[in-house]
């Protein structure tokens, strides 16, 4: 009896010497404290974020029809209307990830707390089942989203999303939109699923598996590069949003042996030289 009962309080010490030395999980966070959150795909959790990297609407030149479109499926959505996920593909730098953000703020200033903005990172996307199990609990309306979305060969998590956006068995929930953004118009590079077309009994069967994922995505937005003279419009309209005092002789120079340096013509390769410009001038970027 004496022998139990020490046994048993040598069990309880190890146990509360245990929970001293393992840290007690945070508080879940109220969805409502908040517009914008990243999943913690380890821990299950949502973090608020508290700075958001933005840039405003209406310095994303040189795709309007492609803003109006995802805005005005966006503030569907925020309204409980019927509204499609979205892919926006195509080159980088020119503005895909900026423009979810835009539209998201856009959306919360016109209607306070509207939309919050959730961001999973794409090595977390097998978790995206435990995350849609928490928001379809909650009447607030979520834009779920994925930056930078691909995968390689041997990368089977298509498959799961596939069925989470729409297909599954509970499928996405209605208070929750998925929007994804992808160097590749199908995820997925094109000598995969070429190799797996030429082993296949039948080839079209290969090429239709790993295209349907985009097919889940009922807004397709293409990004292309930009001409000169939509990459010195967006470098004007840094210019004056910020207020940087340089003639427009030397503004146009400078800004064209930028892109030439960096061998090509992007949103992102303008606000790279803006920062430059800035910089030199001694003036603080204040969103």
């Amino acid at each position: 009896m004496n022998n139990d009962q020490d046994f048993s309080k040598y069990i309880g010490r190890i146990a509360d010497a245990l929970e001293r030395l393992a840290p007690a999980l945070p508080a879940a966070p109220n969805l409502k404290d908040s517009d914008a959150f990243v999943w913690n795909a380890d821990h299950n959790q949502l973090k608020p974020a508290t700075n958001i990297n933005l840039v405003h609407l209406a310095l994303l030149k040189g795709i309007s029809r492609t803003r109006d479109t995802l805005l005005n499926n966006t503030l569907r959505f925020a309204k409980e209307l019927p509204a499609n996920n979205a892919l926006l593909w195509g080159a980088r730098g020119m503005g895909k990830s900026s423009l979810v953000k835009a539209v998201h703020a856009r959306i919360n200033q016109d209607a306070p707390n509207a939309l919050a903005l959730i961001e999973i990172h794409r090595e977390d996307i097998s978790s995206l089942p435990l995350l849609l199990d928490q928001l379809r609990l909650h009447d607030r309306r979520f834009l779920l989203f994925c930056d930078d979305l691909s995968f390689d060969q041997g990368n089977s998590e298509y498959k799961s999303l596939k069925a989470v956006l729409e297909g599954g068995i509970e499928g996405r929930p209605e208070n929750v939109i998925f929007y994804a953004t992808s160097n590749r118009r199908h995820m997925m590079p094109r000598d995969i699923i070429e190799n797996d077309q030429s082993n296949e009994i039948n080839p079209s069967d290969a090429v239709d598996e790993k295209v349907s994922l985009s097919d889940r995505f009922g807004l397709w937005l293409g990004f292309h590069a930009c001409d000169q003279t939509t990459y010195l419009d967006m470098i004007q309209g840094y210019v004056e949003h910020y207020h940087l005092n340089i003639d427009a002789q030397t503004l146009r120079a400078e800004a064209i042996e930028w892109s030439v340096t960096r061998g090509g013509r992007s949103g992102r390769v303008a606000w790279q030289y803006i920062q430059d410009l800035a910089g030199r001038l001694g003036k603080k970027l204040i969103t």
